[in-house]
């Protein structure tokens, strides 16, 4: 694996002023947070801001600029983890420093979406997600907390010559996540509809909120998924004793594949303990809608057990869907997701207005069924040779090669 990798940064917009920014830890360099700089080579390293000083600007310039559209610019960064690649459009961002960042440096302010004081707040941004380390690179496009009108595509080429490619969505597809995010509201009367931000003077929308985000917004999912929580409850309550035997009437079981060392671990609400679910040994009570939507609260809360770490995204995944009650082993067929009510429908509409179907859309989006189609919007390689990151909405590909 390489210390180091260049990246082809291409402008597909149609403005001129599009601008890339490299965040992420330096691995070489005690985990430090790490800037490449506007040159795209040299590293920046901010310190902490004066004592007594918060919300303090960098003091390199960060910037990229991707010049004229269809232009690429080629990068190189060491090995970073959690890194984001950043886009901006027609205005710059703004990245502040606050004290007692990780590796002695400073601690990043990074481009908010939800606080509506954010000097990006109205600002035409995104971003993708990697890890450069000694073992592989791993990159996404992640749809996690909103939509951007800048649409992300992926391609990756390996030394082998693999191609791997997630295309992303069109120019227009915040566009069309919008309208459909309209529709649904008029369907259902839920508030799908005010995670659209159109910030005034703009007269088309800004970006589109994950519902994980709605409160930000004055869009209230409270209750939303109770009704899918009691059918789960229902479909795999264990029945009561008869009165004349000792063996109880047949009651659905539900079956995880963890795809791991637990392997196929098997579930059911117990009689004597009707409020909880049993998996694997492991006990979950109800969720609630927000900890669905937020998969890492109440049951889906992580903790020093193996078996429990595997079943949580593979459940989350199972209420995200709405497929928890209709199908009983898990992870299930796409064929089975967002089928029913109630469902993510804002995870159901970003896959549909994906060119692939691909990206991240909660946070377990990558749990799959063995063999199955990944919905994750991700490229990964031990040996990557061309990484290729595409801005704008009109695809990214290696050479003429176009999966």
């Amino acid at each position: 694996m390489p210390d180091s990798l260049t990246i082809q940064l291409v402008n597909q917009t149609t403005s001129p002023n599009v601008f890339a920014y490299i965040t992420g830890l330096a691995l070489q360099h005690n985990n430090a947070r790490v800037f490449l700089a506007a040159n795209g080579k040299d590293l920046y390293f901010p310190a902490p801001p004066p004592a007594g000083k918060i919300l303090q600007p960098l003091t390199t310039d960060v910037a990229i600029p991707l010049g004229t559209p269809g232009t690429t610019t080629t990068v190189t960064i060491p090995q970073i983890a959690g890194g984001r690649i950043w886009f901006s459009a027609d205005s710059q961002l703004t990245f502040l420093r606050n004290p007692g960042g990780p590796g002695g440096g400073a601690a990043l302010v990074e481009p908010s979406v939800l606080n509506p004081s954010d000097p990006n707040a109205g600002v035409d941004f995104a971003f993708c997600e990697f890890t450069l380390n000694a073992d592989q690179l791993f990159a996404n496009i992640s749809y996690v907390d909103f939509v951007s009108r800048l649409p992300v595509a992926l391609t990756l080429q390996t030394r082998s010559g693999a191609v791997q490619h997630v295309s992303g969505m069109p120019p227009d597809g915040l566009d069309k996540v919008c309208a459909s995010l309209r529709v649904q509201a008029a369907a259902d009367g839920r508030p799908w509809d005010k995670l659209i931000v159109q910030p005034a003077g703009h007269t088309r929308p800004l970006r589109a909120l994950s519902p994980t985000h709605g409160n930000a917004v004055g869009a209230s999912f409270d209750g939303y998924f109770e009704p899918l929580v009691e059918a789960a409850w229902t479909k795999y309550r264990e029945g009561k004793h008869s009165l004349f035997s000792a063996s109880k009437p047949p009651h659905t079981t539900l079956r995880i594949n963890t795809q791991a060392a637990a392997g196929i671990v098997e579930g059911h609400v117990p009689s004597s303990s009707p409020e909880t679910m049993q998996i694997g040994g492991e006990t979950f009570t109800k969720p609630t809608t927000g900890d669905i939507l937020g998969c890492n609260s109440g049951p889906f809360t992580t903790g020093p057990s193996p078996v429990r770490n595997a079943i949580i995204p593979r459940l989350a995944a199972a209420f995200q869907r709405g497929c928890i009650a209709d199908v009983a082993e898990h992870p299930s067929h796409p064929d089975t997701f967002y089928r029913g009510e109630p469902t993510n429908h804002y995870s159901r509409i970003v896959h549909a207005c994906n060119l692939d179907g691909k990206g991240y859309a909660f946070a377990y989006d990558d749990v799959q069924p063995d063999g199955g189609s990944d919905q994750s919007g991700k490229v990964n390689a031990g040996d990557p040779e061309v990484w290729i990151v595409a801005v704008g909405g009109g695809g990214a590909f290696v050479g003429d090669r176009m999966p």
